[in-house]
């Protein structure tokens, strides 16, 4: 057994519920079982869930959440997960995020996801895309609603 596997990976959001993201399979390294994007409308939040195993006891999991578009970095975050014993599977749920809102943002964004340990050494990444599409009214969502106007007295 590895030290780290990665079992299953999803996005969890309140208007889709659970979308499963493919991982890669163990025929070829590296492969994509789908290389079709997740897509999720702008706006959307979600939180990321991890379901993984250990083959020994690590301390200070981490997971490091990296989004690119255009070959930027336009969010990252570090997570502690914490020390696991070797067994499992873990199942572990991030907090949830806000996708960005407006057409400057959609499109294929670029993720990368990295476990290491408390010393820092690398147990796994993965690498998905993620397709943000815009929707017209995703804006009137968030606004503030109007004040009522005030009644005579």
């Amino acid at each position: 057994m590895k030290d780290f596997e990665l079992l299953d990976l999803s996005l969890h959001t309140e208007e889709h519920g659970r979308l499963e993201v493919p991982l890669p399979d163990a025929g070829g390294p590296g492969a994509p079982r789908a290389a079709q994007p997740v897509a999720l409308p702008e706006g959307a939040v979600l939180s990321i869930g991890l379901v993984f195993r250990l083959g020994r006891e690590i301390d200070g999991v981490t997971f490091e959440d990296t989004h690119l578009r255009d070959g930027r970095v336009i969010a990252a975050r570090t997570t502690m997960l914490g020390g696991f014993r070797a067994g499992g599977p873990y199942e572990v749920r991030l907090p949830p995020e806000r996708l960005p809102v407006g057409r400057a943002h959609c499109g294929v964004h670029e993720m990368t996801g990295r476990f290491t340990d408390a010393e820092g050494h690398e147990l796994a990444v993965e690498h998905h895309r993620l397709r943000i599409v815009h929707q017209p009214a995703a804006h009137k969502r968030w606004a503030p609603a109007p004040a009522a106007p005030s009644a005579p007295l």
